[in-house]
């Protein structure tokens, strides 16, 4: 089953999002979901201690639909009868779903995520094959420079007087590289 995806990165501070799952697999989202400053809601009739963070509510019971009510994002990482159960109730809702390893019942898929300097990038395979998502971030992580922040920095700096000026979006790119370009140039004749 080949899925179009769009990518997106959310802004999650402040907003709350229900997870749903207290075992081995939400434990590994949820440090990501309070990095991003959400409020999150764990529901599990059995949670883990991991699970227990500063910034979580844990409910300690099965799921109910209601959950999700002012909710903004939820993660199913439950049994796949629980997962389908979040993705109606979601649906319902209006509100996107991550449904951890059952694609079906998912309408956002989660992928491999590497984070330095300010840079974030992530791959998706649409949720056909999770694995090979994570070691393309892996790949990823290797081949991207350390110091991608000074990158990010002179990005910043450079944005700003263009936009000072008025230069259009589609002049910026070629700018940047020769920016980049001579930001190296720099470090090479110290």
């Amino acid at each position: 089953m080949s899925v179009q995806v769009y990518p997106v990165f959310l802004r999650l501070e402040g907003r709350r999002v229900v997870l749903v799952g207290g075992g081995r697999v939400a434990a590994g989202k949820l440090p990501g979901l309070l990095d991003a400053g959400a409020r999150v809601t764990v529901v599990a009739p059995s949670i883990r201690p991991e699970l227990e963070r500063p910034g979580a509510t844990l409910l300690r019971r099965p799921f109910a639909p209601g959950d999700l009510d002012g909710a903004f994002f939820a993660i199913a990482a439950a049994t796949p009868e629980v997962n389908r159960a979040v993705n109606a109730a979601a649906e319902e809702r209006g509100l996107f779903v991550n449904a951890v390893d059952d694609a079906a019942s998912a309408t956002a898929f989660l992928g491999g995520v590497v984070r330095r300097g300010g840079v974030t990038v992530a791959v998706s395979t649409g949720g056909r094959a999770p694995a090979l998502a994570g070691l393309l971030r892996e790949a990823l992580e290797a081949v991207l420079p350390q110091d991608v922040g000074a990158w990010v920095e002179l990005g910043e700096q450079v944005r700003a007087g263009w936009k000072e000026r008025g230069l259009p979006i589609g002049e910026r790119r070629p700018l940047l590289l020769r920016a980049l370009q001579d930001l190296y140039a720099a470090k090479e004749a110290r």
